[in-house]
């Protein structure tokens, strides 16, 4: 007795529905309101044309590199010093993520120490910070032992001598700024001032956005995002920011798509008000990346005079005649945090699911194997005739399977990329999103298909000796354990 096709057709269209159905009712679910515009920042002055004055930078610059004692490793740092006798006010650079070079900061240092400026750029250290662990404690404790340094040197202003943090960095100089008083002031530049995740998720969604990518792309990665269990990752900078006393200056660009710029000035206004410090000077400058370079290429217009007349014309430039000014920046969503994946959906689960999934799969072969290598014939001639269609198809999905997981593992490097590099086209991003998703129907496909014909075998006197019997519940039960991953991860949901 065999299955016909459109009963085949009626059991998938019913599995389809039903996994469809998981991606709606289980949480958590993502959709980031519009944001409220700020009243406060829908007409913001002009900046003062005196903040952005012509600087000369002409000096001679004395350039050493140097090798501090950290814990666990040591770190290697260049200075830049102007020779012009006397104290200089100084400052360290502190890197966003990543492996952090001190070569990046090159043009800046260079261009602050002919201004007059003492600069020191290190690299990040590799002990204790990684892709899944981030202490900002530990490397604000780095960035605190530079700082210590450069009050030493005679050519340094101890008391002018402070932070420069971008991106990441501006978690990190929050931190080392409420823990030393020996920090004279802070620089923070494209400061997210919201937690990691909430950064993160923002930056995705507005990239995606960019990218025409369908709903259910964001669906799924932000469900892969709630189920991370990285540490930092729901970090609070508020509490660090609110002990800051220091002056600060703190730059935004009005085209960086990696920071909610406007929430995160509405933090940094919040935390330093709570603190009592009206010592802050926030610039948004016009046509700014992240960076604050237009369009990866030469620095904002005003960005490095900006910086320079400010760090020299401490003290008195830390009490600005406006707070905020430059131009207006615009974010459309809010900053919304992602929430936490429950217990069946978190990266344990998730890890268990495609293990089992992947032992499932090795199963098939290796009974198989073990089989032909033991010299045994266990089929009866009934068992020869109905075994191999199963098998074929047993070995099929193991295939599928695997491709799944690969092509899921490759699309989100894709985006990943996509976002990192601020490129990508959005028929790249259609085109993987259709390849996943075909991928993960015919897994379905196949599953209910081996399924009947396990069955229909079953019925015709198919008798599985013990390693047919793994064969079977290996690859039919990984299979199914994708399905339901699958189905949490939105890939049967519709909308597309």
């Amino acid at each position: 007795m065999r299955t016909g096709r459109g009963t085949l057709t009626v059991a998938a269209g019913l599995v389809l529905v039903a996994l469809a159905c998981v991606g709606y009712v289980l949480p958590p679910a993502f959709d980031p309101p519009l944001l409220q515009a700020d009243p406060a920042l829908q007409s913001l002055p002009a900046q003062p044309p005196q903040e952005f004055r012509p600087v000369v930078a002409s000096a001679a610059v004395h350039q050493e590199d140097i090798s501090l004692p950290a814990e666990g490793q040591r770190l290697e740092g260049t200075v830049r010093a102007p020779v012009t006798p006397g104290r200089h006010p100084a400052m360290v650079f502190v890197s966003g993520s990543g492996n952090g070079s001190r070569t990046e900061f090159t043009p800046q240092a260079e261009f602050l120490a002919k201004a007059g400026v003492v600069t020191l750029a290190f690299d990040k250290r590799t002990v204790g910070y990684d892709f899944r662990e981030r202490d900002f404690g530990l490397l604000a404790d780095d960035a605190l032992r530079m700082v210590e340094y450069l009050r030493t040197r005679p050519d340094v202003d101890p008391a002018r001598t402070g932070l420069w943090g971008v991106s990441e960095g501006g978690w990190v100089v929050p931190i080392a700024a409420a823990k030393s008083a020996d920090v004279g002031f802070a620089v923070l530049v494209s400061s997210p001032n919201v937690s990691p995740l909430r950064q993160v998720a923002w930056a995705l969604n507005e990239q995606l956005l960019r990218l025409r990518a369908p709903i259910g792309v964001r669906d799924l990665l932000t469900r892969a995002m709630g189920g991370v269990g990285f540490n930092f990752l729901r970090y609070d900078a508020m509490p660090a920011l609110r002990q800051i006393r220091q002056p600060v200056l703190a730059f935004y660009g009005t085209t960086d798509p990696s920071i909610p710029f406007v929430e995160s000035t509405r933090a940094l206004t919040t935390a330093l008000a709570q603190a009592g410090n009206d010592r802050y000077t926030i610039r948004f400058m016009d046509h700014g990346d992240h960076a604050m370079r237009v369009n990866g290429g030469p620095f904002t217009h005003g960005y490095l005079e900006t910086l320079a007349n400010w760090i020299r014309g401490l003290p008195e430039t830390a009490r600005p005649v406006l707070h905020l000014a430059g131009a207006t920046p615009v974010q459309r969503f809010e900053a919304s945090d992602v929430p936490a994946a429950p217990w069946y959906a978190g990266g344990t689960m998730l890890g268990l699911t495609i293990c089992l999934a992947a032992v499932g799969y090795v199963a098939g072969p290796v009974a198989a194997m073990v089989v032909r290598l033991r010299g045994r014939q266990p089929l009866a001639e009934t068992n020869a005739r109905l075994w191999p269609p199963i098998r074929r198809r047993l070995r099929r999905m193991a295939w599928t399977g695997l491709g799944l997981l690969a092509s899921v593992a490759a699309f989100i490097m894709l985006l990943v990329l996509f976002s990192v590099n601020q490129a990508g086209a959005w028929p790249a991003v259609l085109a993987g999103w259709l390849v996943v998703r075909v991928l993960a129907v015919l897994m379905l496909v196949q599953e209910v298909t081996a399924v009947a014909a396990v069955v229909v075998g079953l019925r015709e006197g198919l008798r599985p000796g013990r390693w047919q019997h793994v064969a079977i519940a290996g690859v039919l039960g990984g299979t199914g354990l994708l399905l339901v991953a699958a189905a949490y991860y939105g890939l049967f949901s519709f909308p597309w």
